[in-house]
C-alpha cells in the first residue's frame, strides 16, 4: 500500500508498505478524513520521541471498516468510525489502574506514528477494535469528527487536569486547536473569567466565540503582567497549558494562586528540563499543583464527545480552516502544520475511494 511516512529525523516521504494484517481483536480500515497534527511536526522535525524510520505518520481521522478479527463483536465491514489518537490495550494492568494511556509503559497507549504505523496510508490497523473505535453518529460530518480524535479530547483533558470548578478564573496558554477546545471545555466546566493567550486573529475570533472573556496577546508584553493586571494582582485559580515551551511553566506558576492547579497538555518537543520558579512555587510549599497528561482515548471518550457535537454543546468544525481532497494531499496539509501560516488553525484531508 501507499503511505506517507517519517523516513528519519527531519525527513518525510511516500513509501510502499505491506497492507497490515488483522489480528483476532483488531480492525483494518481505510481513511475517509485525516487531520495532520503539530505532534507530527514535533516527532519528525524535532525528533521529540527519538528517531523513526519508515514509520507512517498521522493519528487523527475517520475511516471505513474493511475487515475485523473473529473476536470483534461491535463493528463490521462498512461501518464508518472515529479513530481516536490514543488506542490503549484495554486489558493491560495500567488500564485497570485507571491509566489506559500508559498501557504497557509510559505513553504506551499512543501507538499511531509513535510505536506503530499511523493513519496516512491506504489501510489502517487498529488494535482492540471494540475498545478503540466509535461509530460515526448520524448528522456528524467526517471532517468534524476528525477533530474528536485528538484536538477536542486533548483540550478537554487539560481542563480535567486543571480541575476547573464553577466560578474559577482560568488562563488558557496557547489557543491553537487544542487550546481553543480547552477554552470551550472551561466554559462547560463553569469557569467565570477565561483569559486566552494568543495572537493570531482567526484563533482570537474563535476563542471569543467559544467563550473566552479576555484575550492576552503575548506580543503586547508579559502575559504574567497582563493577567495579574486583569485580576487585580490576585492571579488565577487554574491554568491550562496548550502551547508555548518549557519556559512557559515559569509564568504559569507565577500567575497561579496558592491552591491552584496547572493542567498541561502541551507536547514538549525539545529541551531536557522544565523550569519551576522556586520562590513563586512557595519555596516548594505553595500548594501549586502541576499535572501533565496524555488524554485517555478509547471508544467511550469518542462516543461522549460525539454526543456533545450532536447536542450542539461543542462545534469543533470551527477549527477547520483548510480543506483538501485525496490521500496525496496529506503531505501538503502536514507542511501547513509545520509552517503555521497566520490563517491556519487546522487542515483536514478527505479521501474518496
Amino acid at each position: 500500500m501507499k503511505a506517507f511516512a517519517m523516513l528519519g529525523i527531519g525527513k518525510t516521504g511516500w513509501i510502499e508498505k505491506e497492507r497490515p494484517a488483522c489480528g483476532p481483536l483488531d480492525a483494518i480500515l481505510r481513511p475517509i478524513a485525516l487531520a495532520p497534527c503539530t505532534s507530527d511536526v514535533h516527532t519528525v522535525w524535532e525528533g521529540a520521541v527519538g528517531d523513526r524510520y519508515n514509520l507512517i505518520l498521522g493519528h487523527e481521522g475517520v475511516g471505513e471498516v474493511m475487515e475485523v478479527g473473529p473476536l470483534v463483536k461491535d463493528f463490521k465491514p462498512g461501518d464508518i468510525v472515529i479513530i481516536p489518537a490514543i488506542t490503549p490495550d484495554w486489558n493491560s494492568l495500567e488500564a485497570q489502574a485507571g491509566f489506559s494511556m500508559h498501557s504497557h509503559g509510559m505513553l504506551g497507549g499512543w501507538k499511531f506514528s509513535n510505536i506503530k504505523d499511523g493513519l496516512f496510508g491506504e489501510f489502517i490497523h487498529v488494535n482492540d477494535a471494540d475498545g478503540n473505535l466509535a461509530l460515526l453518529p448520524e448528522g456528524v460530518a467526517p471532517e468534524t469528527a476528525a477533530m474528536l480524535s485528538d484536538m477536542v479530547p486533548t483540550g478537554f483533558h487539560g481542563v480535567e487536569l486543571a480541575d476547573i470548578q464553577f466560578g474559577d478564573k482560568v488562563c488558557v496558554i496557547g489557543i491553537g486547536p487544542v487550546g481553543l477546545m480547552a477554552v470551550r471545555g472551561a466554559v462547560l466546566r463553569g469557569a467565570s473569567d477565561i483569559f486566552a493567550v494568543g495572537s493570531r486573529p482567526n484563533c482570537v475570533a474563535i476563542a471569543k466565540e467559544y467563550g473566552a472573556s479576555d484575550i492576552i496577546n503575548y506580543k503586547d508584553g508579559s502575559i504574567l503582567e497582563q493577567v495579574m493586571a486583569k485580576t487585580g494582582g490576585h492571579g488565577v485559580d487554574r491554568v491550562v497549558i496548550a502551547g508555548g515551551d518549557n519556559d512557559t511553566f515559569d509564568e504559569a506558576i507565577k500567575m497561579l494562586k496558592p491552591g491552584g492547579v496547572i493542567g498541561n497538555v502541551n507536547y514538549l518537543g525539545a529541551g531536557d528540563y522544565v523550569k519551576i520558579p522556586r520562590v513563586e512555587w512557595g519555596v516548594g510549599m505553595g500548594h501549586k499543583t502541576i499535572r501533565g497528561g496524555l488524554m485517555s482515548g478509547g471508544r467511550l471518550r469518542m462516543e461522549k464527545l460525539a454526543a456533545l457535537v450532536q447536542t450542539g454543546r461543542i462545534d469543533p468544525s470551527k477549527l477547520i480552516t483548510h480543506r483538501f481532497e485525496g490521500l496525496d494531499k496529506v503531505e501538503e496539509a502536514l507542511m501547513l502544520m509545520k509552517d503555521k501560516p497566520k490563517d491556519l488553525i487546522k487542515p483536514v484531508v478527505t479521501v474518496k475511494w
